[in-house]
């Protein structure tokens, strides 16, 4: 890399240092020497042991579970720098906790979206890098720069390069509900490809009813594509609903963000996925990691953005392109 009068360095607090160090790496760095450490009462204590003064710092933190410890931590190291008369300081967020509190669902809700959003500027960050936000509204909760990443080129590539001709006339790209039906249809253009979409009703938090599939799917390979996995029922919901009510043959799954809470593995052992593909903005344990489980790297994207980004580039050009 050119420097430009600042040195770049990338930083990581304990959410997901692998990540961290396949940016590092893409970028022909070494990740920066810091330790994130906890005491006995919780309290969480960041030590620095390197010279930040005047350089570009990009701290690499998804506020994964533990949301608020990993939150917290990224506050604090934030904190650290500002505090280090660092030049600029770019908080790298792939996954964004609380990006579904993005709005008043029923009275005296909180906006929890925007408060994180606030303390992130608060704790002294001057920028944000980001991927596949829940809700795309969430980027005009900062009142600093936000870089706004996403998932799907890199899941649709992956696609394209394992079924070749096949997607054209086999496969069906399918939204598992009306808000992924953009998501899903900008997919199946990358795929060339048709779409369907599951309609379901929602219940109560967390559990989801298959009422219906849009769309043609009997015979039928289907890739079912969406940006958050959490517990799991709506994405299992609905690859049985396609195998038993569409007629679907073999059935995939991608998203951008792996959360897999709750009872996610045991509905996935018991789906009928033939494969699910996720990203790996989340460090997602070994035992969670099933046979048919697929992860894909976003530190190459990650890199590229950074390096923009400390250049002063445009960083659209990255999905242009």
């Amino acid at each position: 890399m050119i420097p430009h009068g600042k040195n770049i360095k990338i930083f990581s607090a304990n959410s997901h240092p692998q990540l961290a160090a396949s940016i590092a790496k893409e970028l022909g760095l070494p990740v920066g020497r810091s330790e994130v450490s906890h005491f006995s009462d919780g309290e969480i204590s960041v030590s620095i042991y390197e010279s930040v003064r005047g350089s570009d710092v990009f701290v690499c933190q998804s506020t994964s579970d533990p949301v608020n410890t990993n939150l917290m931590e990224l506050l604090i190291m934030i904190d650290a720098f500002k505090r280090a008369s660092a030049g600029r300081i770019t908080a790298v967020i792939p996954y964004f906790g609380y990006a579904r509190q993005d709005r008043k669902a029923k009275a005296r809700d909180p906006i929890s979206a925007k408060l994180v959003a606030n303390l992130i500027t608060t704790a002294g960050a001057d920028r944000v890098l980001t991927m596949d936000l829940h809700a795309a509204q969430i980027q005009g909760f900062f009142d600093i720069p936000l870089d706004h990443l996403q998932g799907a080129p890199i899941l649709a590539q992956y696609f394209i390069n394992r079924f070749k001709d096949e997607l054209e006339k086999d496969f069906v790209i399918v939204s598992p509900d009306l808000g992924s039906v953009s998501r899903a249809r900008r997919f199946a253009q990358s795929c060339n490809t048709s779409i369907a979409m599951i309609d379901k009703r929602r219940a109560r938090a967390n559990v989801s009813e298959v009422c219906n599939i849009i769309g043609d799917v009997k015979g039928k390979n289907c890739i079912l594509v969406d940006d958050i996995i959490d517990t799991a029922g709506t994405i299992c919901n609905a690859a049985k609903a396609l195998v038993e009510i569409g007629g679907a043959k073999d059935v995939y799954c991608c998203a951008t963000h792996g959360v897999l809470s709750g009872e996610a593995i045991n509905r996935f052992k018991a789906s009928a996925f033939k494969e699910v593909v996720l990203l790996d903005t989340i460090d997602i344990p070994k035992e969670k990691m099933l046979p048919n489980f697929k992860m894909l790297s976003v530190g190459k994207v990650f890199a590229e953005a950074i390096e923009r980004i400390y250049e002063e580039l445009p960083v659209s050009t990255i999905f242009n392109s």
